[in-house]
Order: C-alpha cells, then sequence, then structure tokens
C-alpha cells in the first residue's frame, strides 16, 4: 500500500486532553504508555491544511469577538451538498448546533413530550439512547436483521412493534453506525414509509456521509420522495475533517412548519454558534478540502482492508464488511467465549481500548466497535496484537 505523508505520520496525542488517548486507561483499564487507542470517534489524522489557516488567521487578528454574518458559512454547506452530494437546500434551513450529539437532544426537546417513544435502529450509535432518557423520553429499540454479514431493515416486526409504543420520532443512522452499512435507496424509502404509518419525525443523523468506500454511495434522506413534511437532516464537518472539537454541526430543516418550532427551540434557549467552528467549516468545505477527502477514503480503505483480513483470519472473529465510516465492528460470536472472556482477552492481552457491543443497544451482545482512523502502522500493530491475544484459536 502507498504510503501517505498525510496520515502516516504518528502523532502523540497523549497527554493533550484528548478523550481518546487520555481516558482509555481509567476506563477500560488499558495502560496509556502502550496501549493502543480506538474506541472514540475521530481521527489521530491532522485535518487539511486549509482549516488550519483558516484558524491562524483568527489567532492572526487577535480578537476573538461575536461572530456576524452566516452567508458565506451557510453557502459552503449548500456547495459542499450540492457538488458532493447532489443534494439542494435552502440556506434558511440551516441551524448551527454545539454538534451533532446537542443537534440530536435539540430534535427530542423540539419534536416529543416526556413519556413519549423515540425509535432506534439497534444495534446504534450510543450517544442517541443517552439523550432520548435524560430528556425523559423512552427508547423503542427496533433490532436490525443480522445475517453474519449483513443488516437490514425488519419493517414487518418493527412494525408490530408500534401498536402501544407510543413512539413520537425515529432516529435514523445513514451510514449506520456501528456496523458501516450504506442504506440502498430502496432500504430508505422504506424507512420513510415506516415514518409515514407511524407518523414519526425522521431525524436523519448524515454524519458519515462523507467517508463512503468505493462501490457504495449515500444516498441523503433528503433526495428521497415524500418525507419532506417530517425530515430533519443532520450534517456536519466533524467526522469527515477530523475538527470534532470544535462542536459544531447542522440541523437542516426544509418543511417550514418544523423550521419555525427548531428555531423556537433554539431562541427559547439562547443558543449561538462557535465562531472558530464557523471557520474551521467554511474553510474546510472547499475544493482543498474535497482533494484532502478523496485521498483520506483512499488511506481509510487501505486500513479497512488490512484490518478485516487480519481480524478474519482468526478462527471465530468477523470483522462485519464496512461500507463507509471508519469504526469496525467485530464478531465475536463464532470464538465461543463468553463477553468477559474475549473483552478481557483485548483489553488486557491486546493492551487495546475498544468500545463494548452492549452500549450499543439490541444486537451488539457479542461484538466490539474498533477504530482505524489512525496510522496504518498502529492498524498493522493492532492486528498483531489480536492474533497474539487470540493465538490459541489459531
Amino acid at each position: 500500500m502507498t504510503a501517505d505523508p498525510r496520515f502516516d505520520p504518528i502523532i502523540d496525542r497523549r497527554d493533550t486532553h484528548c478523550s481518546k488517548w487520555d481516558a482509555m486507561e481509567p476506563i477500560y483499564g488499558v495502560p496509556k504508555d502502550d496501549g493502543l487507542a480506538m474506541w472514540v470517534a475521530d481521527m489521530d489524522f491532522r485535518p487539511p491544511a486549509c482549516v488550519a489557516e483558516a484558524l491562524k488567521a483568527q489567532l492572526d487578528h487577535g480578537i476573538f469577538g461575536y461572530f456576524a454574518d452566516e452567508g458565506p458559512y451557510r453557502e459552503a454547506i449548500r456547495w459542499w451538498m450540492r457538488t458532493r452530494h447532489g443534494w439542494d437546500l435552502e440556506a434558511d434551513a440551516i441551524f448551527s448546533t454545539h454538534g451533532l450529539v446537542n443537534g440530536t437532544a435539540l430534535c427530542v426537546d423540539t419534536y416529543t413530550a416526556p413519556g413519549d417513544g423515540v425509535v432506534l435502529f439497534t444495534p446504534v450509535y450510543h450517544a442517541f439512547e443517552r439523550v432520548i432518557r435524560a430528556n425523559n423520553r423512552r427508547v423503542v429499540e427496533c433490532e436490525l436483521a443480522y445475517d453474519g454479514t449483513t443488516y437490514t431493515p425488519d419493517f414487518d416486526a418493527w412494525d408490530a412493534q408500534m401498536d402501544g409504543a407510543g413512539a413520537k420520532m425515529m432516529i435514523l443512522c445513514s451510514p449506520h453506525n456501528p456496523n458501516g452499512r450504506v442504506w440502498t435507496k430502496a432500504e430508505l424509502e422504506g424507512f420513510a414509509a415506516f415514518a409515514r404509518r407511524h407518523d414519526l419525525i425522521l431525524v436523519s443523523d448524515e454524519i458519515h456521509h462523507d467517508l463512503v468506500y468505493p462501490g457504495a454511495t449515500h444516498i441523503p434522506m433528503a433526495n428521497i420522495d415524500g418525507i419532506a413534511d417530517r425530515l430533519v437532516m443532520m450534517t456536519a464537518t466533524t467526522k469527515t475533517f477530523n475538527i470534532a472539537g470544535s462542536h459544531t454541526g447542522n440541523v437542516i430543516v426544509a418543511d417550514p412548519d418544523l423550521r419555525a418550532r427548531f428555531a423556537g427551540k433554539m431562541s427559547a434557549l439562547g443558543l449561538s454558534p462557535n465562531s472558530f467552528g464557523l471557520h474551521m467549516t467554511t474553510a474546510a468545505y472547499s475544493e482543498e478540502g474535497a482533494a484532502w477527502v478523496d485521498a483520506l477514503i483512499t488511506y481509510l480503505d487501505g486500513n479497512r482492508q488490512l484490518f478485516d483480513a487480519g481480524i478474519n483470519a482468526i478462527p471465530g472473529l468477523s470483522s462485519v464488511p464496512m461500507q463507509a465510516t471508519y469504526l469496525s465492528w467485530v464478531d465475536f460470536s463464532g470464538t465461543g467465549m463468553a463477553r468477559a472472556e474475549f473483552t478481557d482477552r483485548v483489553q488486557k492481552t491486546a493492551r487495546i481500548a475498544a468500545n463494548h457491543g452492549p452500549t450499543f443497544g439490541k444486537g451488539g451482545e457479542d461484538f466490539l466497535r474498533f477504530n482505524i482512523a489512525t496510522p496504518r502502522a498502529n492498524v498493522e500493530e493492532a492486528v498483531r496484537r489480536m492474533q497474539a491475544a487470540f493465538g490459541d484459536l489459531q
């Protein structure tokens, strides 16, 4: 595989207030000095130079006051969605939030009431459940069908669950985290029909939409017919460009009534955007940013192939084929081990911090999630450690 000076250098993130590297020892018991952090979903790569240059310009200016005129920021978002995703949106539909976990919480607060049910398609990103419960709503878990290789919707089973569920909203992860699926047009139409049948607001979290591998094509839910009157879109630069610390995301609402309700909630909470995040987003959504993302996908694809081949060579382990994201979902059910045993082997023997599957809801019990957005040398080392930790199965 070809080396790339943008992604190959190992940057030591220890002792930099980095949750991914500095918190793995207290949370997972993986030693910080020689452990591998493969849990928190950020990358160990510097963002494109245009992002750093935008921040440097602000530092050189030296005054960090209130931000005015979001026009260029919104136009950068519109340009990116149109050119990269074939999605035309209005500037007035864009709301800037403090990241997309915050955006999710705002949607739950805006469009549901305490005690209402919110549908999740599990296993799915764990922060959804956290903010739903924190807002005193109920989680309705609709488990995805899994055949040992691929996850698919199970609308018949889910329809039966809706009787008496009191659900008012559904949150779709597209592309899906943690299983890496890119939903087909037919599947997205199925999710839209499910929302209509059960009168649900559909919140589509598309934060991973730029991180799609060759052979798959992401379709924005906004481009699916017949759903605009109940659709809320969520996007961000943070995953794409590794700028999660900017805490800048976008909730995009085309429907006038839904938009007015969301604007009212933002106003009531006195929310306004972080100026540094707006500058970073505007710089990232550019031709230079696009070229960097194209190179990133090529590099991540190499990591994906390397990690999958190494994990799948261990009897009893299976890395679910990943169409998008940089998060590998590894199935340990074939080992016959209890969850505590295979988790201990990963954390104590391999010294790797990976997300525990049960935190993603039903269907995650036999899994761990590994972040492969790290220099290739780290991926190679992770494979070596995993093969040694499970060497008795060889």
